[in-house]
């Protein structure tokens, strides 16, 4: 697929469509789709192919693809798979621009299927014609009336974006998704632009329909679901362009899992990338990642409402006490900042509160609500204003019809004219809520839950967003700066493996501190760099082929003297000799081992790993974490984008689950947290500038009160070889 997006003007906008497969038989696909074409009113031209009829409906049929006029915009081809190559050979002979294919049995099937697919592809590129599909349920492009889908859709029934307010665009590779989210957005009376199923995007992929989006004035939001990505670096610089104009992209890709990853594959022929670089590197482009299609849902809904949200935590209120303890319980279990609140704000709580509530966050405001419903509104306004608030959640019960009225009359209004993010939870999950009341809050556009834990995880995901923006913002001025000029290590060994002793100098010529020594060929060599280092002293052995010393006792440490260190060699040498033979002292460097590594040891201080990994789809990502024995057995590490400010990544580290250890805990002193931050940008810096780098490992990273130390280093360069220590 190229790099540059596909232009979809003249497929979610034809002034001419073919439907390949029309049959008046209202329940086949080719007769969906022309109901749907005409019941939406399509006002261009619209021509029917259909072997077994002369007419359908009044409108003249021909029976072969080579009847139509040239030229055509869309084909929708509501054939078998059987005749689909035959009818893209035709409709490229007659230039048209575009087909949509329905049709199974493509690369979501297997090898065959993936061959058939790749054929169907390069007809339609050597005709110059774009393919939706195949193995999708087409689009519909609501404002413009274009139904090309073999869903029956009733046009009343989808509330289309109007100029000037703006809707949501929908994409999905899954059709079951496409239709799940227009559902589920049209249940909450949410305005739509437009719903696009890319199948198994044998051509027009994600990418391009989202690049579609960015440049529809009416798209406000967009809400993806993609099981991959299949242009990762072009998806990136649209998800940069998106936040630029201020247009939200919230995603769930589902992969988390190696079976989800294994799912993906047989559903959408996709061939499933790594998730979690993935996310990292979305997330540094403010993509909204989701895990949940709730969470799709409902942070679609807020976005709408407020695409470019303030900073912030949740302000709950509510007259309950009893809900006032849960949702403290729901924030905290993920992590949504319930913020306490400025003077001014409690002060000016208080003079509108009673004697008896308490004017803080969350906010019990008791029963005056019921005499006074309007006094609800300015609460909201009120803890909205508070500097530390960028959202606010009034959670209340429906009530009886008076009540409703109340709510539909005074809160509601005050809700939709809240600058910040303001949510409206009404409890009783499925209890009746009242024609009227509903009305209103969707003429507001307040965004409606009937759960709070809902609710404060969509708003959990908007904060996130609005420091995404932020921190985006720091991030492009930091990659700006220039690299690093700090070439290979090396001409790069046969396996792509550097041996540490190379690892260690590139790095220490980076500016990361690691141990000082030297590569010893004899023992006596060893010694003598011994003595110059000061005793104790570690030795390693060293050859590329050798990335794991320790697996094979290449590794002898704390040898305290001269005496010690001759046994230690011997029994290094031993052990390569049982566990190694290859590897021998005296051949040509590369070949068999290098030296041996003689080292200063390194005092006691706190195991941490940080490395990068050059993902071949999305580009570089950055690991920092507890290190050592530790990260095998806790798994205690964050990932993060390559090109992060190292005052990010001092926040990024405090999200550990070890940052007590950072700080020191029972009276051990803390570490210097800024060397260490430095260590990671330096790493990502050198795989910025270095893109023939797949791998670079640093563990342990020893980090002390005032420094840091690398005593372990792997480079791997070219494609990944799984040495990972």
């Amino acid at each position: 697929m190229p790099d540059a997006a596909r232009p979809l003007g003249r497929v979610l906008q034809p002034r001419s469509i073919a439907l390949v497969g029309a049959s008046a038989d209202p329940r086949s696909f080719g007769g969906f789709v022309l109901a749907n074409v005409e019941r939406f009113g399509f006002a261009g031209a619209l021509h029917l192919v259909s072997r077994s009829s002369a007419e359908i409906g009044g409108r003249a049929c021909v029976k072969t693809v080579d009847e139509l006029p040239e030229g055509i915009d869309l084909a929708v081809l509501a054939i078998p798979e059987a005749g689909v190559l035959d009818a893209v050979r035709s409709l490229g002979a007659r230039h048209c621009h575009a087909a949509v294919l329905f049709a199974s049995g493509y690369a979501e099937t297997g090898d065959e299927g993936r061959a058939k697919q790749a054929e169907l592809a390069a007809v339609a590129e050597a005709a110059g014609m774009l393919l939706i599909g195949p193995n999708c349920m087409g689009f519909t492009h609501f404002a413009a009336g274009v139904p090309v889908t073999f869903e029956l859709l009733e046009r009343d029934a989808y509330r289309a974006a109007e100029a000037g307010h703006g809707g949501i665009g929908i994409i999905a590779q899954s059709g079951f998704m496409a239709a799940t989210l227009r559902d589920a957005f049209t249940g909450r009376g949410l305005p739509l632009t437009c719903q696009f199923s890319t199948g198994n995007e044998a051509s027009v992929g994600v990418e391009d329909v989202l690049a579609a989006y960015l440049d529809d004035a009416a798209t406000r939001v967009i809400a993806v679901y993609a099981e991959q990505v299949r242009r990762p670096r072009l998806f990136l610089s649209l998800a940069r362009r998106a936040r630029e104009l201020g247009k939200p992209i919230v995603l769930l890709m589902p992969g988390r899992s190696e079976r989800a990853r294994h799912a993906a594959a047989s559903h959408t022929g996709a061939l499933a990338g790594d998730h979690a670089s993935a996310s990292v590197l979305l997330q540094r482009e403010a993509v909204v990642v989701v895990d949940t299609l709730d969470e799709l849902f409902d942070t679609t809904a807020v976005l709408l409402s407020h695409p470019r949200p303030a900073a912030g935590g949740a302000a709950f209120v509510t007259g309950s006490g009893a809900m006032k303890n849960i949702a403290l319980d729901l924030a905290d279990g993920i992590g949504l900042d319930l913020p306490a609140l400025g003077a001014p704000t409690v002060q000016a709580l208080a003079e509108k509160l009673p004697s008896y509530a308490v004017a803080e966050n969350p906010l019990d405001y008791t029963t005056i609500g019921v005499r006074q419903p309007g006094l609800i509104g300015e609460l909201v306004h009120t803890m909205a204003a508070d500097p530390a608030v960028g959202s606010v959640v009034l959670c209340i019960p429906v009530g009886p019809v008076m009540a409703q009225r109340d709510k539909a009359d005074h809160i509601v209004p005050a809700l939709g004219r809240c600058p910040k993010p303001a949510v409206l939870v009404l409890t009783g999950d499925a209890g009746p809520v009242e024609p009227f009341f509903l009305e209103a809050i969707r003429a507001s556009g307040v965004p409606f839950f009937r759960s709070a834990d809902r609710a404060l995880r969509a708003l959990k995901r908007v904060a996130q967003y609005a420091e995404a923006l932020e921190r985006a913002a720091r991030t492009d001025e930091f990659a700006a700066r220039p690299l690093p000029d700090a070439g290979l290590p090396g001409p790069a060994p046969a396996n792509g493996i550097y041996p540490e002793y190379q690892g260690k100098a590139w790095l220490n010529s980076a500016g990361i501190a690691v141990p000082h020594g030297s590569l010893a060929r004899t023992a006596d060599e060893a010694v003598a760099i011994a003595e110059g280092l000061g005793w104790p002293v570690v030795i390693k052995a060293q050859a590329s082929s050798l990335p794991h010393k320790s697996d094979v006792g290449g590794v002898i440490v704390g040898l305290a003297d001269a005496a010690a260190l001759r046994a230690g060699w011997v029994t290094l040498m031993d052990n390569l000799a049982t566990h190694r033979p290859d590897l021998t002292l005296g051949g040509v460097p590369g070949s068999g081992l290098d030296g041996v590594l003689v080292e200063a040891m390194g005092s006691r201080g706190l195991e941490l790993v940080v490395g990068a990994r050059n993902d071949p789809a999305w580009g570089p990502v950055v690991l920092v974490g507890l290190g050592g024995v530790w990260i095998e057995a806790l798994r205690d590490v964050r990932l993060i984008p390559p090109d992060l400010a190292e005052p990010d990544i001092v926040a990024e580290l405090q999200r550990l689950k070890a940052a007590p250890m950072l700080a020191g805990i029972r009276g051990a002193t803390g570490v210097d947290v800024a060397a260490i931050a430095h260590v990671v940008a330096t790493l990502g810096a050198l795989m910025r500038a270095n893109p023939a780098i797949a791998e670079i490992d640093v563990n342990p990273l020893v980090a002390y009160p005032d420094r840091v130390l690398a005593l372990d280093a792997l480079i791997v360069v070219g494609p990944a070889q799984g040495a990972s220590a």
